[in-house]
């Protein structure tokens, strides 16, 4: 069962996750049931985490922390434990703006793969540096761009995250490799590994803007359909994607597929997990293995691709399955592994049938003929599938073609519906496979409510009806612009110019109705196919107004609708900023709750929390408390925190806002220490604000000291 606690909160890392060794403080997880929530914690740094961290695990452990299959013992990084590596990435704080960072997990498979002094293919060398990918990586000047990173990051440039070279009209994207020291064959793929990889994903969920996969090609399709499902309320892009040839090698589809994945990954909001091959990015739960020799290995063979990469790259936002809930992003770490594919071939004996529907099994995906047909005239296989479903095993029908769906045209098919037999529509085998274990794995699901939800399009597995445009209760003469204009980009298809204008006037007429908090007129709009993460000119999106204006109706529907909470403007700003930034506490605290988090450097959120105290904005530290922040021991790029600008400002009333979270849990026990080693008291002496020093000298004379926090008094 998921944990949700009540209020929202970071804990003690920094503004974007980066620069402690262990996980964020808001992360709650059932162990019991493989399950985690990237929730909402208490305010209160000292309350325990229901994750285990003895020892301090998350910085020394290489093992996943909720995994109990020693075969996950093998998913280590070859340099450094995960989580400890993720915490070390450098924040963008010299300024850099318009820069992405995507994490790529390295799991094998052929894209990542050498050629040995036979010429032969062969997995990265498991303890030898010279041949880990990364470091390959940084001698291709394809995948990155010395110089700059020379310029970014210095002498460290070696040990810093890679950089793509730059692609005009986009984000750069700064990225880290996580290779796991044991490479595995996508065929030896089980389970278990689909849960380290989204155990790893989840771990580094906050520190990174999208990720990427990379994976053998064999069955991709089964993780990435499995993966889709795991993700619960999934905001940001994860792209799995592999390759006929090596990355490395001269004429390769690997350099082209792993580049546009990264390129789409941190420069575009797709929350779903897909493929991208050969210039195509497909759905994941959508995708089967067509080809093993050709660069096109991959199809979606019932849903148009989510993207085409030519020399511009065309997403078709329209399509993007988007979550529709205002829950934080979670995985659902345990699958059921008692099921089963069966398919049906001419002369199959029942003896075959009563097999796979005997216990362990709880379910099974059938293949049928065609439209969903089984032969009705053998009724001892009907008699075999009936007792089956009189005992509780789920049984799920998919076609064995390609394209097409499912349905009760025939005699045959409707005979299966009778027998109990739930029809999985146009869904692929493999995403039937997943999504049956993902269904039965629900233990707070009844019996009933698992079979509705296979029915049900739950991550764009299947097709489901067209929504209907919004009823409009007005005569056919009080249609304004807005609405003919609507209703005429409705039916745009294939016109490059028609489908450009949308993108143009489409968020206009959002934001117009944001600004009136017209509800009516919103609905009318996603009616007619209006995306509410469409950005406009300067990369605003509905909710960016919306959470400016504080509007918590207008924002909560537009959450309810699909409107992400992770997309940043041209300046590089969330909506949870534009919330935070206009003192819009119960907007901030409903986007947190969506998962939203702030995502500046940890020095830039520093500075304005100081400057906020040196104003004596109280109402500004309380919104940035609110998105996560902690006032108490956030610094500028001097160390300083907000009690120094107070301090030194003589804000008094600042002084007991910050006083006063320390009581409630937030900060250190002692007074905070700027990079010189002086304090707020020493600030508020040398300023001659007597008053506000003893104010807090007294305060900390109150508090005891613990460990090295003995070292920060500099009381006079």
């Amino acid at each position: 069962m998921d944990r949700q606690p009540e209020v929202p909160q970071e804990g003690d890392s920094d503004a974007n996750g980066v620069g402690t060794n262990k996980a964020p403080d808001n992360t709650t997880a059932a162990t019991n049931g493989f399950q985690q929530t990237n929730g909402d914690s208490s305010h209160n740094h000292n309350a325990k985490s229901n994750v285990d961290r003895n020892n301090d695990e998350f910085s020394d452990r290489k093992e996943s922390p909720l995994t109990n299959n020693n075969n996950n013992a093998n998913k280590q990084l070859l340099q450094e434990p995960f989580r400890k590596r993720c915490d070390s990435i450098p924040a963008a704080d010299d300024g850099d703006q318009n820069e992405s960072k995507v994490l790529v997990i390295y799991t094998g498979g052929t894209i990542g793969m050498i050629r040995n002094s036979e010429n032969m293919l062969v997995p990265s060398k498991r303890n030898s540096l010279d041949f880990l990918m990364e470091t390959k990586m940084r001698r291709d000047p394809r995948l990155y761009d010395a110089k700059y990173a020379l310029h970014k990051y210095g002498q460290s440039m070696n040990c810093s995250p890679l950089v793509l070279p730059h692609v005009k009209g986009l984000r750069r994207i700064v990225y880290s490799v996580y290779q796991y020291s044991e490479l595995l064959d996508s065929s030896n793929m089980s389970m278990s590994d689909w849960r380290s990889i989204a155990e790893d994903i989840w771990q580094a969920y906050e520190l990174y803007d999208g990720f990427v996969v990379l994976h053998g090609t064999d069955t991709l399709a089964y993780t990435a359909s499995a993966l889709s499902f795991m993700f619960e309320n999934l905001g940001k892009p994860v792209i799995i994607t592999g390759a006929q040839l090596p990355v490395f090698d001269l004429r390769s589809d690997g350099s082209d597929n792993f580049v546009s994945s990264l390129l789409i990954a941190g420069n575009y909001c797709i929350p779903e997990v897909t493929i991208l091959f050969h210039n195509k990015l497909l759905r994941g739960n959508r995708t089967v293995k067509v080809d093993c020799e050709s660069f096109a290995a991959f199809d979606s063979p019932n849903l148009p691709p989510l993207a085409v990469i030519g020399i511009d790259i065309n997403v078709s936002f329209r399509q993007i399955f988007r979550p529709r809930t205002i829950e934080k992003f979670r995985v659902q770490l345990q699958l059921d592994e008692n099921v089963s594919l069966l398919r049906i071939f001419p002369n199959i004996t029942a003896d075959t049938v009563r097999t796979f529907l005997q216990p362990p099994i709880r379910g099974v995906v059938l293949q049928t003929y065609g439209a969903g047909n089984l032969p009705c005239n053998r009724v001892d296989i009907m008699a075999a599938l009936k007792e089956a479903t009189d005992r509780n095993v789920i049984i799920f029908n998919c076609s064995q073609c390609f394209k097409g769906s499912v349905t009760a045209v025939y005699q045959t098919g409707y005979v299966l519906n009778q027998v109990g037999v739930i029809s999985g529509n146009d869904i692929t085998p493999e995403a039937a496979l997943a999504k049956l274990s993902y269904v039965l794995s629900k233990d707070d699901w009844d019996f009933n409510t698992k079979r509705m939800m296979l029915s049900a399009n739950l991550r764009g597995e299947m097709s489901g009806a067209p929504p209907k445009p919004a009823k409009k209760n007005r005569a056919a003469d009080e249609w304004d612009l807005v609405d003919a204009v609507a209703r005429t980009l409705l039916h745009v298809n294939g016109s490059q110019e028609l489908i450009t204008l949308g993108g143009v006037l489409f968020p206009a007429m959002l934001g117009n109705a944001v600004v009136r908090s017209d509800l009516s007129k919103l609905d009318e709009l996603k009616g007619f196919g209006a995306d509410f993460s469409a950005q406009n000119a300067d990369g605003r999106t509905a909710l960016h107004l919306a959470c400016a204006l504080g509007d918590v109706r207008i924002v909560r529907y537009l959450l309810l609708n699909g409107a992400s909470v992770h997309i940043k403007d041209h300046f590089e700003r969330t909506p949870l900023i534009d919330a935070v930034e206009n003192d819009r506490d119960e907007v901030v605290a409903l986007l947190r709750r969506c998962g939203a988090h702030l995502n500046s450097p940890a020095k830039h959120v520093g500075q304005q929390l100081c400057n906020a105290a040196a104003k004596g904005n109280v109402s500004r530290l309380q919104s940035y408390t609110v998105a996560g922040a902690d006032p108490i021991t956030a610094k500028d790029m001097y160390g300083r925190t907000a009690l120094h600008a107070a301090a030194l400002t003589n804000q008094p009333e600042v002084v007991k806002y910050l006083l006063s979270l320390q009581t409630e849990g937030l900060g250190s026990s002692g007074p905070p220490v700027d990079l010189m080693g002086v304090t707020p008291i020493d600030l508020a002496r040398a300023a001659g604000h007597a008053e506000l020093a003893d104010m807090i000298q007294q305060h900390y004379k109150r508090i005891p000291a613990s460990g090295d926090d003995k070292l920060l008094y500099k009381l006079h």
